[in-house]
């Protein structure tokens, strides 16, 4: 895993990241995380707007992408109207069929890593306040509960209670 390359989206991947997210989505479903993503929620289009708007970045180990994530600049539709302090976290995705363990956080931590490189001073992510199992992931990660948000806005879908959280970075 000490191959692990970090690298920006580029106009070639949106079908990857399709891909790895329907395949997350599956792998899911299979342990009885439901509600949380379904597969074919979203499209290409998806990604490519928000690499108009934000970035999304890649992770890549033996040839193969293993792992993305989001990386938003604001996030009205969760956190309100917010002074530019924070990086939101969206998406973070591992292809558990080849991803070694760990990989999550080790993508999770670059994230951060790009936040801070812009002078922002804290991380903020959204989950599934019904998903126990990712709630933990996140609090473990160091990220505290600040909040909860009714009713958000999903991509093709009823709108979801999620569980906001953030961590201020040193």
């Amino acid at each position: 895993m000490n191959d692990l390359r970090i690298r920006r989206a580029t106009d070639a991947d949106p079908p990857t990241l399709v891909r790895l997210r329907d395949d997350a989505a599956r792998w899911m479903s299979a342990r009885g995380i439901t509600g949380q993503w379904q597969p074919g929620e979203l499209v290409e289009d998806h990604f490519r707007q928000v690499m108009e708007h934000g970035e999304v970045w890649l992770a890549e180990a033996g040839g193969r992408v293993v792992g993305a994530w989001e990386l938003w600049w604001k996030d009205v539709a969760a956190w309100g109207a917010q002074p530019p302090v924070a990086g939101y976290v969206h998406r973070l995705m591992v292809d558990r069929s080849t991803a070694a363990p760990g990989t999550g956080l080790r993508l999770l931590r670059a994230a951060e890593r790009r936040v801070a490189e812009t002078g922002r001073t804290c991380v903020r992510l959204d989950c599934l306040a019904g998903n126990a199992q990712l709630n933990a992931y996140y609090r473990d990660a160091g990220y505290r509960v600040v909040g909860r948000k009714e009713g958000k806005p999903q991509p093709g879908g009823t709108p979801k209670s999620f569980t906001l959280l953030e961590k201020v970075l040193r």
